[in-house]
């Protein structure tokens, strides 16, 4: 073990002790025993509440505009006490559908404030995406933006279901004007009394398998997941001293550009709910745009970036980011998921030397926590996703779900304080994913003698574009819609931009007219943009299968990834 390992594991042991902050005891939650933090707090008002302390220090910057935690505040308030008034508390359910903008995280606030469980959407997604969501979910007030409103038609396919709206401009009779309720004066309402294991979020998974699944969580479950975040921050603080002391000395107040979706657990726990609770400031960016990120990077002195590996890419790709007087105020570029490729982690190391960079892994399941680095950490092991949680037991098994020996690959199980309750109205998927405990992440990869995890595959047929997971078989369902296809097949191939694009091979009738444009147009016409095919390949002859039937898509990829043409 290195010397830099070895103080890896003394500082968790520190860190972790009876008495210090991150003290982590044995809990016994519904049977069960679990690792917890013991200073985390119970609940998410509670620790929502706690936030109210940074009054007028800066919080959201967004489009020019900057709130302060004291406006922030004002708004969730003002919401809440209109939530109430609608007869919505504990419980309840709240859809959110927007880009990403302060008013996102008002409404996230002021449900979770009365007890009520904010539900997150794609709002990536079409018409037809929303409306499956929302029918799922059945939620009592559905707070969204003018483009998310028009995209559901104006209405919501749920009884009961009131709906609130975000932006500039009259709105549809029936719909409530957010601007207009969150002008009232509201002063805030006592906590409500909930236990941690009350439900606290239901946040929707990318659909990487199938139709995208709402995750139900617990107030425990986010609580532990927020309070390891700060973990991570320390230990990695305490291994990288100078490398936090030269950062310190510029005096900047830490700030993060926020360019990731709040739906997704990297965007919502690590960036939104984390700053919240720390003081710390935001800059929203509404859609990721590589050469707007670096002007706001200049302009609003940016402390830490945290994207899919892609969107670093593009950044470094930019012209300015080696000027100092551009970038020189990031200390810091955050990846999420597996291992980075090796052209990736050369530059982030040649270009961004002696910075708080790192690498985090976990899943919309386990609510974000698995292993995580950064610093001197991340550059030891940068092809690791990081070392394990204290709150969280990692086992490496084989097809037949036997513990494997560290270094052996094999299919990554998770179980934790911080895992699911289960899939939301889904419970043959629940026990599918689920194992005496453990949850079955379909992800590969193996323990080293450090406790660094590398995931290095995945078991899931799913294509990884900019960091949003799309689901093969949701694509392929699409395809076949078109009367002329006959066989379909979909997989990820290679991209210099997007790290991973969509491909489609389609089998048609002889007779058939269809081609690649008229194959992108009906897909844009169902799904989210970039669930689109970027390359599509229309031919008579059938696919190849097995003697079983299956497709062959190891095979098709190759002749894709081998033709010149791609």
């Amino acid at each position: 073990m290195s010397q830099l390992s070895e103080l890896a594991h003394k500082v968790r042991a520190q860190l972790t002790a009876p008495g210090a902050p991150f003290e982590v005891v044995e809990e016994v939650v519904r049977g069960q025993a679990f690792r917890v933090y013991r200073n985390a707090f119970r609940t998410l008002p509670e620790l929502l509440a706690s936030a109210r302390a940074h009054g007028d220090k800066p919080f959201i910057v967004y489009q020019g505009e900057t709130w302060t935690f004291a406006r922030f505040f004002a708004e969730a308030d003002a919401l809440a006490a209109q939530m109430r008034e609608w007869g919505l508390g504990p419980g309840a359910r709240v859809a959110i559908a927007m880009r990403n903008r302060p008013e996102w995280g008002v409404a996230f606030v002021a449900a979770a404030l009365i007890g009520a469980v904010p539900a997150p959407l794609n709002s990536f997604g079409l018409g037809e995406e929303l409306h499956d969501a929302l029918a799922d979910v059945e939620p009592q007030l559905f707070v969204c933006d003018v483009e998310r409103l028009e995209r559901v038609g104006g209405a919501v396919p749920v009884g009961g279901c009131r709906v609130l709206c975000v932006g500039d401009g009259a709105v549809p009779a029936g719909v409530a004007a957010y601007a207009e309720l969150a002008a009232r004066a509201a002063t805030p309402a006592a906590l409500p009394a909930l236990q941690p294991d009350d439900p606290a979020l239901i946040l929707f998974t990318s659909g990487a398998t199938s139709r995208a699944k709402g995750v139900l969580s617990s107030q425990r479950a986010v609580c532990q997941a927020l309070f390891n975040i700060d973990f991570i921050g320390a230990l990695s603080g305490m291994t990288s001293p100078e490398v936090v002391a030269a950062l310190m000395a510029r005096g900047l107040p830490p700030t993060t550009l926020t360019a990731v979706p709040l739906f997704h657990v990297s965007g919502l726990h690590a960036q939104l709910l984390t700053s919240l609770r720390n003081g710390r400031r935001l800059v929203f960016m509404p859609r990721w745009d590589p050469e707007k990120a670096i002007e706001l990077i200049r302009a609003e002195r940016i402390t830490q970036f945290n994207g899919a590996p892609s969107m670093v890419m593009q950044l470094l790709a930019q012209p300015g980011f080696d000027d100092p007087a551009v970038t020189g105020s990031l200390g810091g570029l955050g990846f999420g998921g597996a291992g980075l490729p090796q052209r990736l982690i050369d530059e982030v190391m040649q270009r961004k030397p002696n910075s708080m960079s790192g690498i985090g892994f976990g899943l919309t399941e386990t609510n974000g926590v698995a292993a995580a680095t950064s610093g001197s950490l991340f550059a030891y092991k940068p092809r690791s996703s990081g070392l394990t949680s204290p709150i969280i037991e990692v086992r490496v098994v084989d097809a037949a779900g036997q513990p494997l020996p560290q270094g052996e690959q094999g299919e990554i199980w998770l179980r934790g304080v911080t895992v699911m309750d289960g899939y939301w109205r889904n419970p043959e998927a629940s026990s599918a994913a689920m194992s005496e405990g453990w949850f079955r992440t379909g992800d590969v990869g193996y323990l080293d003698e450090e406790d660094f995890l590398f995931v290095v595959d995945r078991i899931k047929d799913v294509i990884n574009r900019c960091g949003e997971k799309i689901a093969a078989a949701e694509v392929e369902s699409c395809l076949l819609h078109l009367p002329d296809v006959l066989e379909a097949a979909v997989f990820a191939v290679p991209d210099e931009d997007t790290g991973e694009a969509v491909a489609a091979v389609l089998s048609v009738r002889e007779d058939s007219a269809l081609d690649a444009e008229a194959v992108r147009a009906h897909v844009a016409a169902h799904l989210a943009a970039y669930k689109v095919p970027a390359v599509v390949q229309v031919r008579s002859q059938a696919l190849p299968r097995n003697p079983a039937g299956k497709l062959l898509k190891g095979q098709l990829r190759a002749a894709f990834v081998a033709a010149p043409e791609h």
